[in-house]
């Protein structure tokens, strides 16, 4: 592995990262994984999730903030050049100051979002059926409307996704922006899930 990137994370985060790192199961030597999962308009978003060291393939980038390992995808070594992960203001997210942008041929070229008709949740289980779960079915995980109240809804995350600490983030960064972007009138987004039964934080599989 090499250390070609310019990435940074802030101290708060980092010890953000670590302490949900401690809630995972099975004792093993977890890094931080990042990855590009999609685009929101002219923006990347991105899957953070848990990954033991041991399942980094060898082309993958490592780098070492402290006590946190920290392993960038390859296909997406270029994307995260530059980029920092910071502690949200009210110190309950992580947020990604990224200046690195999709490229116009990629958002031509792109899957083009479905024509959504029906009541919200048709909408919703479209997103999540054509553009979410393929993206996030790469570490084993799956996203499943289960409820809707209004214009709130409910996801569960299952697979690789459920019993992760960094679930929320995929959620927000990801799913959530996807999901916002498609159908602007969803109220809130909540997280359904019962992360405490999940087993496996992170199924290396084959990575994008």
């Amino acid at each position: 592995m090499t250390e070609s990137v310019s990435f940074d994370i802030a101290e708060k985060a980092v010890s953000k990262i670590i302490e949900l790192r401690e809630q995972e199961p099975g004792g093993k030597d977890y890094a931080l994984f990042l990855q590009i999962d999609g685009m929101q308009g002219n923006q990347f978003t991105y899957d953070l999730s848990f990954l033991d060291v041991k399942e980094a393939r060898d082309d993958d980038v490592q780098l070492q903030f402290g006590d946190l390992p920290v392993i960038i995808a390859a296909k997406d070594k270029d994307k995260f050049d530059g980029a920092s992960l910071n502690l949200s203001e009210d110190l309950n997210s992580l947020e990604i100051d990224n200046p690195n942008t999709p490229s116009p041929n990629i958002l031509n070229t792109s899957e083009p979002i479905p024509e959504l008709t029906g009541e919200l949740a048709e909408k919703v289980q479209t997103i999540l059926d054509q553009q979410i779960n393929p993206a996030i079915a790469s570490h084993g995980g799956v996203a499943k409307l289960v409820n809707v109240e209004g214009n709130d809804i409910y996801l569960q995350l299952g697979g690789g996704c459920q019993g992760c600490g960094m679930a929320q983030v995929t959620l927000s960064q990801g799913i959530e922006a996807s999901l916002r972007e498609a159908i602007p009138e969803i109220g809130n987004i909540i997280d359904a899930t019962d992360h405490a039964s999940g087993d496996n934080p992170y199924f290396a599989g084959s990575k994008k």
